[in-house]
């Protein structure tokens, strides 16, 4: 192939082929077949316009260096520099191939003998086989590297070249080679792009046509300052291919999509591989995200006459394009002079406001791309008045106008921190806390990363992979992230990503994900999954739907990852399993699940969040969350059984609720799920898959008209009490004839008087609002006294049970007080003191407990209630024991009748008669003290039961001694009526005598 350069009249040119024929005519050596002219040029003025003949093109060199040229076969150059069209259907070739070790000589220095010799062999070789082409035209090696030896060739075929032909060719090389051939060609196929400047957010298309079938479908690629991109269906694009043909229909083009556009074709055959490529340059118009401000944030008026100088910023990203840049502001009537010239990142202007005019200004930059698109920026100035109220400068913040919040643009990072001011009713205004809302550069390149994830940049899944990889690597240093705004934007990216239809599918991808899940729930970041309130300097709301997003993005991600074994992290644990009747277990919480077509099962664990997910107040979270997902059909029928283990252990009476998180409402719900177990560890079943959790009662269960009960029966018996008391003074003398009434008169007031003092404590100490020393005071006088009566009883007890053994042994009353005293009094007060002293000396949570005013309870045999429990425990036992054989002893009476009838009735009558009279003033009723503290109100109507025998009897123990003690013992009543009836004698006679002084004072 010859190439000439003429230059001729322009009257000549029409006859130019015609003359050029007649010249080659006596060239015998050569066959010239085809003269064509390919390119007609001019020069003017500084440059030369050159046309491509019909048939020729302008080289995809050209294109790239001139978008101009590319589609016009006219273009223009500068002076003397012309390019040449070439033919449309030239082929460029550029490959490479490896020769073996024979040819080391072609790495040698270019001017040495042996390299000219090595590299005319191989040229010599390759022309064998290339030369004879159709329309061959050029063969150059550019290059021998090391590599084995590698030689780098370009090889231009004037002519149309099948593939096939091509590879048949080439393959006659391979004996003379040791490894592959690698081809590419440029002109086999052709690219398409928009020759005209594309608008922001327009739609195109971009078309890759061949020469013949290549029977398979072309690679689209996009270069640009961003990177390299596969090009696949995504939103913004869709690839169509059909034999010869294949588009990429752009939608929403931005910056994105401006660049260089390629598509190839690659065919293989044993060791060599042919790929046919063809790229253009698409050029867009862009529109800058645009960021203003003004200097003074806001402008402080001394006065009304002042005149404020304003600047104002319009800082954009940086690019490539142009903008024509404009100002407006309606209400400022003084110019806005610009500043900065166009082409900077940062836009200003001046302007001057008139302290006289509204408190709110507004200024306008807008900025016109090269398509007169226009994208612009306000901003509102808020003035302050001399009469305004206003936060002063403090530690970088500008003065701020009352009720106004002012933002700093971050140092460091994207985004900027706020700060309120609030107004106060006098003086200056005041600062509320600043809330930080920088986000680290990487961790939002990485959000913008996986907004683009399906666009079609580039394969979905491994799109997906690359941000996973990066938010490992930014969420792996939880110092760097601790904020609100970077926790909010790890969440983000996640919540991105599981709203796309991506497969997670390689394990380094899967781990990425668990790792940087796990990450952002470590406690060091548990300030920063709530944001501070710019209403109060010093409160805190949490982000109820942040953690939401957290837990559907994870959970979504999870089901379609490619898990086939247990994961665990410091934070999260999946575990997964396929078979029927398998049980997943994470943060030893196990999950089962039954259903007859489940697939594969995942369970996922997750530690903290519970404490970040909105919960009603009357419960708290008191397990870790886990959720269950399947990737088999959805079924009616399933049932899952989750055993969790307890965060903190329950307290007695403390209801347990399953729950499961409804994501329409936001909220825990205990819908379709039930508590079948009262133990530590909470065993949930549930109907549904979901994720799911155990909250606890902040308070224990209250029985409905529990309270009422027992200040009515504490009344009734603390004025019973007093009249027990009162009874006792008035017949004392008249009933306590002998040792033993003295005996038993005694300690019923003793018991009495202890009991009265108790209960009085119990109601003092019941009221909400009382002192921490008071409830401690009434704890040690209620602990004393309540065992002070238990101790009497057992003296009344020991007593009787004496009387019935030993009929005829009497106990004098001086050792029996002695005695009674130091039971009664002495033992109750060593066993309060020595439980106060080893109880850190009375201390709060641990002797006594603020909220109940009594003893703390802990667990089984923990706590100081137990002190109490165990030496009522005892003595209920004795005095029961003694009540047994004082019944005993009145069953085998011999005054009893022999008869078996009226036998049985009066042995009936005797036990009935000695448990009512002795049961309320021996304390066996506190025997249902211990049914309460076995029997938890979880397990149903026993315990209900229970409680209210306990409360009822022992509320009203007071009225009931004073029935059996007083009102039901014979001597007391008559004792009692004599003299009342003395009183009323006594009273008879003092009216008698008055009347018959009148009487006679009358005479």
């Amino acid at each position: 192939m010859h190439y000439m350069n003429l230059i001729i009249e322009e009257m000549a040119l029409n006859n130019l082929t015609e003359i050029l024929k007649l010249s080659f005519v006596n060239i015998t050596d050569q066959l010239v077949d085809k003269i064509q002219i390919t390119t007609s040029c001019k020069d003017a003025a500084g440059f030369t316009n050159c046309n491509c003949s019909q048939g020729y093109r302008w080289s995809e060199k050209v294109c790239q260096s001139n978008q101009k040229c590319c589609g016009n076969t006219n273009c223009t150059f500068s002076i003397n520099q012309p390019h040449m069209c070439i033919d449309n259907t030239t082929v460029t070739i550029n490959g490479s191939f490896t020769l073996p070790s024979d040819y080391q000589n072609c790495l040698a220095q270019q001017s040495s003998s042996e390299f000219v010799q090595c590299n005319k062999n191989v040229t010599k070789m390759m022309l064998d086989v290339y030369s004879t082409l159709k329309g061959f035209d050029i063969l150059t090696i550019s290059n021998y590297r090391v590599g084995s030896i590698i030689a780098d060739f370009k090889l231009i075929i004037v002519s149309d070249v099948s593939s096939q032909e091509l590879l048949n060719r080439s393959s006659l090389l391979f004996p003379n080679l040791t490894s592959t051939l690698n081809l590419q060609t440029s002109g086999v196929v052709r690219i398409t792009v928009p020759s005209s400047l594309q608008c922001y957010n327009s739609e195109n298309t971009v078309t890759c046509r061949s020469q013949e079938d290549l029977k398979t479908g072309p690679l689209w690629q996009l270069k640009n300052p961003g990177g390299q991109y596969v090009i696949t269906n995504g939103t913004q694009a869709q690839v169509t291919s059909e034999p010869m043909v294949s588009t990429v229909k752009l939608k929403n083009i931005t910056e994105l999509w401006a660049g260089e556009y390629s598509c190839s074709y690659t065919k293989t055959s044993g060791g060599i591989s042919i790929t046919h490529k063809a790229s253009a340059v698409m050029d867009v118009a862009l529109l800058p995200n645009i960021y203003i401000s003004t200097t003074p944030q806001f402008p402080h008026c001394k006065s009304e006459s002042d005149l404020m100088n304003v600047q104002i910023d319009c800082k954009i990203t940086q690019n490539n394009d142009s903008y024509n840049v404009s100002w407006t502001s309606p209400n400022i009537p003084a110019a806005i002079k610009v500043i900065s010239s166009t082409g900077q990142l940062t836009y200003s202007a001046a302007t001057i406001l008139n302290c006289k005019s509204a408190t709110e200004q507004q200024v306008t930059c807008s900025f016109m791309n090269r398509c007169n698109q226009t994208r612009s920026a306000t901003i509102n100035i808020n003035i302050i008045k001399a009469t305004d109220q206003f936060c002063p400068a403090a530690d970088g913040w500008p003065d701020a106008k009352a009720g106004y919040t002012a933002v700093l643009p971050c140092t460091k990072g994207t985004g900027e921190n706020q700060r309120q001011c609030q107004r106060q009713s006098t003086g200056f205004g005041k600062w509320s806390d600043q809330v930080q809302m920088c986000v680290n550069q990487d961790l939002y390149d990485v959000l913008k990363k996986a907004i683009i994830v399906d666009t079609g940049l580039g394969s979905l899944d491994s799109n997906a992979a690359t941000v996973l990889n990066s938010l490992q690597g930014a969420t792996n240093n939880t110092g760097a992230i601790n904020t609100f705004a970077n926790v909010n934007t790890s969440v983000q990216v996640l919540l991105r990503l599981s709203e796309k239809p991506i497969q997670i599918t390689y394990q380094s991808s899967v781990n990425d994900l668990l790792e940087s899940s796990s990450n952002l729930l470590e406690k060091s970041l548990q300030n920063s999954w709530t944001v501070s309130s710019t209403g109060s300097g010093n409160s805190s709301t949490s982000n109820v739907t942040m953690p939401e997003q957290y837990l559907k993005s994870v959970e979504k991600l999870i089901s379609v990852s490619n898990l086939t074994s247990e994961s665990k992290k410091s934070n999260i644990e999946v575990d997964t399993c396929n078979s029927t009747g398998c049980t997943n277990t994470v943060f030893n919480v196990n999950i089962s699940l039954s259903s007859s077509n489940s697939g594969n099962v995942k369970a996922a664990g997750f530690q903290q969040l519970q404490n970040y997910m909105s919960c009603d107040y009357d419960y708290t979270p008191n397990s870790i969350i886990v959720s269950a997902t399947t990737d088999g059909k959805k079924s009616d029928s399933v049932e899952i059984t989750i055993d969790f283990q307890l965060l903190s252990e329950r307290p007695p009476n403390v209801e347990i609720l399953c729950v499961s998180w409804d994501f329409n409402n936001s909220r825990w719900s205990s819908s379709g799920c039930r508590w079948v177990s009262s133990s530590n560890n909470a065993r949930c079943v549930c109907t549904h898959l979901s994720s799911f959790a155990v909250l606890m009662s902040r308070k224990p269960i209250e029985l409905p008209g529990m309270t009422q009960i027992t200040y009515a029966g504490l009344s009734i018996s603390i004025m019973s009490l007093v009249i027990v008391l009162v009874i006792e003074l008035i017949v004392w003398s008249a009933v306590v004839k002998t040792n033993t009434l003295y005996l038993r008169h005694t300690t019923h007031v003793n018991i009495s008087l202890c009991l009265l003092i108790a209960d009085v404590c119990f109601l003092a100490s019941s009221t909400i609002q009382i002192s921490e020393l008071w409830c401690e005071t009434f704890v040690v006088l209620k602990h004393f006294c309540y065992l002070s009566m238990f101790f009497w009883m057992l003296c009344l007890s020991c007593t009787l049970l004496h009387q019935a053994v030993f009929l005829f042994h009497n106990v004098s009353k001086k050792n029996y007080l002695r005695f009674s005293l130091i039971l009664g009094y002495v033992c109750p007060f060593l066993i309060v003191f020595i439980t106060f002293l080893t109880n850190q000396g009375g201390a709060e949570g641990k002797y006594f407990n603020k909220s109940t005013c009594w003893l703390v309870y802990v667990g089984a045999f923990k706590g100081s209630i137990f002190t109490f429990l165990i030496p009522v425990g005892i003595i209920i036992f004795i005095n029961l024991f003694s009540m047994l054989v004082v019944i005993m002893k009145l069953l085998d009476h011999p005054n009893i009748t022999d008869k078996s009838h009226e036998k049985d009735k009066t042995a009936a009558k005797t036990v009935m008669r000695t448990v009512i009279l002795l049961t309320p003033i021996f304390g066996i009723t506190w025997a249902f003290g211990f049914g309460v503290m076995i029997l938890d109100l979880t397990s149903g109507i026993i315990a209900y039961i229970v409680n209210y025998a306990f409360t009822v009897l022992n509320s009203f123990q007071g009225f009931l001694i004073l029935v059996t003690t007083c009102l039901g013992d014979k001597m007391i009543r008559e004792a009692l009526f004599n003299r009342l009836k003395k009183n009323a004698t006594v009273s008879t006679t003092r009216s008698e005598s008055t009347t018959k002084l009148e009487s006679s004072w009358k005479k």
